[in-house]
């Protein structure tokens, strides 16, 4: 493509917040602009972040000329619609997970980047987690054997979800939303990591008994019971997955990590700030503690204070980066800039931009994108059928010859 970005950011809640100032200072980016439902918010995020375009709407957006690009920030069962409308208009997507909440939204989005060579990134925090990086070079390198098992894991309990700010008087209809509808932070680790796909998938779901009239028939839009699911995925390559989603769990951080990844030649597993690496050397097991590596520079600094286990789990050191997250590969004016979930917002950025500039996919493309996704919306509808075994759509491999940027250069 060789052309820089002209981008609109959908939707200006609290989470853009945290990519605006990375697209305004990647150098593959001309201009911003924004758009909201409320005209408000529009409009104080355009005097906040110095941004000189407001557009009325996300259809005001799609028929302008100037444009090549949105980035949408909106309610994640809106993604799946507004990225098809957004494509068919001509312009270069980054969405915010999930990709789509219905497998046929799915296939379109897949069907039109195929036939239009657009650029569709998801912004998927765990395919740049360090945890996510160790295991898929240690699994590439072939030190790990063949992949055997792995467990993965997004702990995020609902009191500190932003729903009542960003779902308006009906937050609750969709606060909601099943968890398998929202599946990307531990699909995307562990299909990430282990280089394949969910072939099949059994789940079952946690009625909630809390009473707060979020979960429920006739609670939310989706009459969904469940506040918690777990899915057990059989891969492609042999392999076994187990994934959680949960939204009320007595947990605070940190909140999307790989548990446990095993090979038929070694193993990694994690608790807390402790990252473990086991390798079979004929009979005898070797033992390296990899936590220098994967644990937060910031966070390395503080391991002998007093309350560091305690400031561990509040995330204190949640958005700073690990020494495996390379940093040289990143725009320099990055340098400085404030990061977050892990250390994984400027990877994400980045690699949108550079792919919507050169016309190569990103890392996390469409076909990336369904393979993470399909699992879920399949484990939901396993739960509600009480766990029956299920086979998971699959829309195949990006075509040969579309270069995918390398993410972990």
């Amino acid at each position: 493509m060789s052309q820089r970005i002209r981008m609109g950011i959908v939707g200006c809640g609290r989470f853009v917040r945290n990519f605006i100032p990375l697209f305004q200072a990647h150098p593959y980016v001309e201009s911003l602009a924004v758009t909201d439902l409320l005209p408000e918010r529009s409009a104080a995020h355009a005097k906040e972040f110095g941004i000189s375009e407001i557009y009325p709407s996300f259809e005001a957006m799609l028929e302008s000329k100037t444009l090549n690009a949105v980035a949408i920030f909106t309610q994640r069962h809106l993604h799946g619609p507004m990225t098809i409308a957004a494509l068919k208009a001509g312009k270069n997507v980054y969405s915010a997970v999930p990709m789509a909440s219905h497998i046929e939204e799915i296939a379109e989005i897949v069907s039109l980047v195929k036939q239009t060579g657009l650029t569709y990134s998801m912004g998927e925090t765990g395919h740049y987690r360090p945890c996510s990086i160790f295991c898929r070079q240690k699994l590439k390198s072939g030190e790990m054997g063949a992949f055997v098992y792995g467990e993965s894991q997004y702990n995020h309990d609902m009191r500190h979800f932003d729903y009542k700010y960003s779902g308006g008087e009906n937050w609750k209809q969709v606060a909601g939303v099943p968890p398998m509808l929202y599946p990307t932070h531990s699909t995307g680790m562990i299909l990430s990591s282990s280089g394949s796909w969910a072939r099949k998938v059994a789940s079952f779901g946690y009625i909630d008994q809390v009473g707060d009239d979020i979960f429920g028939k006739g609670k939310n839009l989706w009459d969904n019971p469940f506040s918690n699911t777990t899915a057990l995925l059989y891969l492609d390559n042999g392999g076994i997955a187990r994934i959680n989603e949960n939204r009320r769990i007595g947990w605070y951080g940190p909140m999307s990590y790989i548990s446990s990844f095993h090979g038929t030649q070694a193993s990694y597993e994690s608790s807390i700030a402790q990252h473990t690496f086991v390798r079979l050397e004929g009979k005898d097991a070797i033992y390296e503690d990899v936590g220098p590596l994967l644990n937060p520079f910031e966070m390395q600094k503080h391991q002998d204070d007093p309350n560091f286990t305690q400031e561990v789990i509040s995330n204190k050191w949640g958005s700073t980066f690990a020494p495996i997250q390379n940093q040289k590969r990143l725009p320099e004016a990055y340098i400085g800039m404030h990061d977050g979930h892990g250390g994984t917002h400027k990877f994400m950025a980045d690699d949108f931009c550079k792919a919507a500039y050169t016309g190569k996919l990103s890392p996390t493309n469409a076909w990336v994108a369904a393979r993470y996704n399909l699992p879920g919306l399949i484990a939901h509808e396993s739960a509600l059928k009480g766990g029956e075994t299920m086979v998971v759509p699959d829309l195949g491999d990006s075509p040969t010859g579309w270069e995918v940027l390398e993410s972990d250069e």
